[in-house]
C-alpha cells in the first residue's frame, strides 16, 4: 500500500534535535574538560581559525569560481583593523571591532576583486597574489598602522567581553569556537540564498549568467567582499588568540596556499570540507612528527619531513584535482550513503 500524505510517518522533532544538542554538549562542554591545554592551544584553535579562513575563501573561489592567491593578505588587513580599534577606540567592545575589522577587510576585498569585472583564470591570480606583496608591504613601511612601534613585532591586547576575560586556553577556544560556528552557520544560510545561487551561475558559466539578467559585476565583487569579512575576522582571530602577536610575517604566502589547499583538499564549493580540508592541514604534520622514528628507518630524517609533507600536499592536490574534485566532502558522503544503505 502507498503512504499518502496523512498516512505518512511524521518525523519526531526532538529525535531530530538530539544529535544537534549532544554535540553542542561535547564541543562546548567535554572537550574544555579533557582537552589538555596542548590540544586546545596547538591544534583545536588554529584547526577552527582555519576552517573559518577556509570557508571565505571558498566563497569567491568555491562558489563564485573566481581564483585567489590573497587569502593571507585580507587575513593581515582584519588583524591590523581589530588591533587598532582596540589600541585606539577601547570604548569598543571586542565583537564590535571584530565586525568593523572584517568590514574594513571587506573592503580591501573589493578593491583587489575590481580587476575580476575584465580579467579571469591565470591573471586574476596575479592580481591578487599581488595583494599579497603589497599588504606585507604597506603594514611593514606605514609604522601608523603598528602603532608607531619599531620593533615590527606587537603583542596581542589582551582579549575580553565584558566581565570575561579571554586569557587561558579553556577561554581562546570557547570565544574561537563560537564565533566560528557563527560565520559557518551565515556562511551555509548564504550559500543557499539568492546570492548563493547566483554565484554558482556565475562560476559554471558567467555568459550565460549575464545574459539570464544576474549582474555578474556586483555578483564577483560581492563575492570578495564577503570572502574577505570572514577572513578578515580568522585574520584577527589567528593573530589574537592563536599567535599572540600581530606581525606581517604571520601571514605570509605560505598561509595563502595552506588556505588554498583546505578548500581543494576538503572540497571546492562544500560548507562540511573546510572543517575536513583544515583537520587534514593541521593533522599531517603532528602525524609525521610522530612518525618520524618510523621514517627513519626507510632514509627519511627528521629534517626531511617538512619537504615530505609537500611532497604529500602536492600529490594529494593532484590526485583530487583529477580523481575526486569534490574533496573529501564527497568521499564522506560517498560512504556515509554506503553505511546507511548498508544498514
Amino acid at each position: 500500500m502507498e503512504l499518502t500524505a496523512t498516512t505518512a510517518p511524521r518525523r519526531n522533532p526532538l529525535r531530530q534535535l538530539i544529535a544537534p544538542l549532544a554535540a553542542a554538549l561535547v564541543v562546548f562542554i567535554g572537550v574544555p574538560l579533557w582537552a589538555s591545554d596542548y590540544w586546545l592551544n596547538a591544534i583545536l584553535v588554529p584547526f577552527l581559525i582555519l576552517s573559518l579562513a577556509g570557508l571565505g575563501l571558498n566563497f569567491v573561489t568555491g562558489y563564485a569560481g573566481q581564483l585567489s592567491l590573497g587569502a593571507a593578505a585580507f587575513m593581515s588587513v582584519g588583524a591590523y583593523a581589530t588591533y587598532n580599534l582596540l589600541v585606539r577606540v577601547p570604548a569598543l567592545p571586542l565583537p564590535v571591532d571584530l565586525l568593523l575589522g572584517g568590514l574594513v577587510s571587506a573592503a580591501a576585498g573589493v578593491l583587489f576583486g575590481l580587476p575580476s569585472l575584465r580579467i579571469k583564470g591565470f591573471y586574476l591570480i596575479v592580481s591578487t597574489l599581488a595583494a599579497q606583496f603589497f599588504v606585507v608591504w604597506l603594514f611593514t613601511r606605514v609604522s601608523w598602522f603598528s602603532n608607531n612601534d619599531t620593533s615590527g613585532v606587537l603583542s596581542a591586547p589582551q582579549l575580553g567581553i565584558g566581565p570575561w576575560r579571554i586569557d587561558s586556553p579553556v577561554s581562546r577556544y570557547l570565544f574561537v569556537l563560537g564565533t566560528t560556528l557563527l560565520l559557518f552557520a551565515f556562511g551555509a544560510s548564504l550559500v543557499r540564498s539568492e546570492l548563493g545561487r547566483r554565484w554558482m551561475a556565475v562560476r559554471d558559466m558567467d555568459t550565460a549568467a549575464r545574459v539570464i539578467g544576474i549582474p555578474t559585476g556586483r555578483t564577483k565583487l560581492l563575492a570578495f567582499a564577503l570572502s574577505s569579512f570572514v577572513l578578515g575576522i580568522a585574520g584577527a582571530l589567528w593573530a589574537f588568540a592563536y599567535l599572540g602577536t600581530v606581525e606581517p610575517d604571520g601571514f605570509n604566502l605560505n598561509l595563502s596556499f595552506q588556505i588554498l589547499f583546505i578548500i581543494i583538499i576538503g572540497g571546492m564549493g562544500s560548507i562540511s570540507g573546510n572543517f575536513l580540508g583544515a583537520a587534514f592541514i593541521v593533522l599531517l604534520p603532528i602525524l609525521l612528527s610522530n612518525a618520524a622514528g618510523m621514517l627513519a628507518h626507510i632514509g627519511i630524517g627528521e629534517d626531511q619531513l617538512q619537504n615530505l609533507q609537500k611532497i604529500v600536499f602536492g600529490g594529494l592536490i593532484i590526485v583530487f584535482l583529477i580523481k575526486e574534485p569534490d574533496g573529501l566532502a564527497r568521499l564522506v558522503q560517498v560512504a556515509r550513503l554506503r553505511w546507511l544503505k548498508r544498514s
